[in-house]
């Protein structure tokens, strides 16, 4: 198949660009956790058209990250020598949509999980509540089946829409995937080697839009239930200091929290990075960590814990770029 991308002998003819390219971005802008590196280039798309023709336009070889509001993200000090595309404030769209399986929600990827669960109640929508508790957008939503209060998102798709490195949109069910907790891969049946870091997808697939289903209900009762999943999120996590959420994933029949608590690691740092003394599944910056720091004590709590508890936890959180030189 002759490539049709940009730089490759290709026949496409590329259109203007109409996003906003940034070069030698500092990520701790994108990043939750406010610490991290520089990206070479850094590309806010205007829409999903100008988000396809930007990717047609890159050396298909060049790492390739796109992102949403990097709450799952740290970028190592040494920064990436690739591109980042920021969804969040071009990916935005969200509507109700009619099918054969009826209503349905269709919304774009870089739409805040929250802002979806309010948008479902408001039109009395019921059971995504939980994606009010979820400090990300759709797109990291979609990439690693977040959830939470016993809730996670695949189990509300009836399919997504994704770009590939030549621009071009598929739409893939759900079968399409290998679906887990806080796991998604792509299918067996499919070949790739991934370039991205927040989904693997068949050949080089980025999610931008999914489709969802819930069932019809109270919305008034549902703004409610999301208040109260508000409150308790408020009380539980250190909300107020930049975070990445949950670190790691819950071992079966446990949490990661209690495992972490019991090695006497709660409050337990390095530099300005700390394993919250609120929640033992967080760690925050206390504010002047580098990413070397947060990453130190990823690695400190995974053989600490590892070594007194026998469980090897999982990381939920994803590590892009160089460590510094």
């Amino acid at each position: 198949m002759e490539d049709t991308r940009c730089g490759g002998g290709s026949l496409f003819a590329p259109e203007k660009l109409r996003g906003e390219l940034r070069l030698n971005e500092s990520m701790q802008r994108h990043c939750s956790w406010k610490a991290g590196g520089s990206v070479n280039r850094f590309y806010i798309p205007a829409d999903l058209t100008d988000l396809q023709n930007f990717i047609r336009q890159q050396d298909g070889r060049e790492e390739l990250y796109i992102i949403g509001l990097g709450s799952n993200l740290l970028v190592r000090d040494g920064g990436v020598s690739g591109t980042v595309v920021l969804t969040h404030s071009a990916l935005s769209g969200i509507e109700i949509q009619s099918s054969l399986d009826g209503d349905v929600i269709s919304v774009e990827v870089g739409v805040a999980a929250p802002k979806l669960a309010r948008f479902a109640a408001r039109h009395d929508f019921e059971g995504a509540e939980f994606l009010a508790g979820i400090p990300g957008t759709v797109g990291g939503a979609l990439a690693m089946n977040a959830g939470c209060y016993g809730s996670d998102t695949w189990t509300h798709v009836l399919d997504v829409t994704t770009v590939d490195r030549s621009g071009n949109l598929h739409i893939r069910q759900p079968q399409d995937f290998d679906i887990a907790y806080r796991h998604v891969a792509h299918s067996a049946s499919f070949e790739s080697t991934p370039t991205n870091i927040s989904q693997l997808l068949p050949l080089d697939e980025w999610f931008v839009s999914g489709r969802f289903q819930f069932r019809k209900g109270d919305g008034k009762q549902s703004s409610e239930k999301i208040k109260e999943l508000l409150k308790r999120r408020i009380a539980s996590q250190p909300l107020q200091q930049p975070n990445a959420g949950s670190v790691f994933r819950n071992p079966e029949g446990d949490f990661a929290a209690r495992l972490i608590e019991s090695c006497g690691l709660k409050g337990f740092n390095v530099g300005q990075a700390q394993v919250s003394t609120r929640h033992a599944n967080f760690i925050v910056n206390l504010g002047q960590a580098s990413a070397s720091n947060i990453e130190n004590l990823l690695n400190i709590v995974e053989s600490r814990v590892l070594e007194q508890t026998g469980v090897s936890l999982q990381r939920e959180v994803r590590i892009i770029g160089k460590e510094s030189a």
